[in-house]
């Protein structure tokens, strides 16, 4: 499920392609992006974008998950945690790329 949530990610992009995605991975139940938007643009509004357009395609594809969000506007939490990127941008897109595998004792990261 992961890699087609990732795959959905990006087909945000495809539509609105003032958004870019730079970087995306994810884990067993959160997901990591790097993502570069226009000043006309508000955060909220593009989380809100790529949150429904995912939900939406991962409900069409996993009709499983429709019987565990019954009465439910989606499959992500209400929340989300959003940071700008300053001095190191390099240190942000490492940490994407490897999220979830240091945990696991597969990659050893400093930052």
């Amino acid at each position: 499920m992961g890699e087609y949530a990732k795959r959905c990610v990006r087909g945000v992009q495809r539509k609105n392609p003032e958004i870019r995605i730079e970087e995306v991975n994810v884990d067993k139940d959160h997901m990591h992006m790097l993502v570069t938007i226009p000043p006309k643009y508000s955060v909220s509004s593009v989380v809100a974008l790529i949150k429904s357009n995912v939900a939406r395609l991962m409900r069409k594809k996993y009709k499983f998950l429709e019987k565990m969000y019954v009465n439910k506007a989606g499959v992500w939490s209400v929340g989300y945690f959003v940071s700008t990127v300053g001095v190191n941008e390099q240190v942000i897109r490492k940490y994407i790329e490897y999220q979830g595998r240091e945990d696991q004792g597969q990659a050893q990261l400093e930052f």
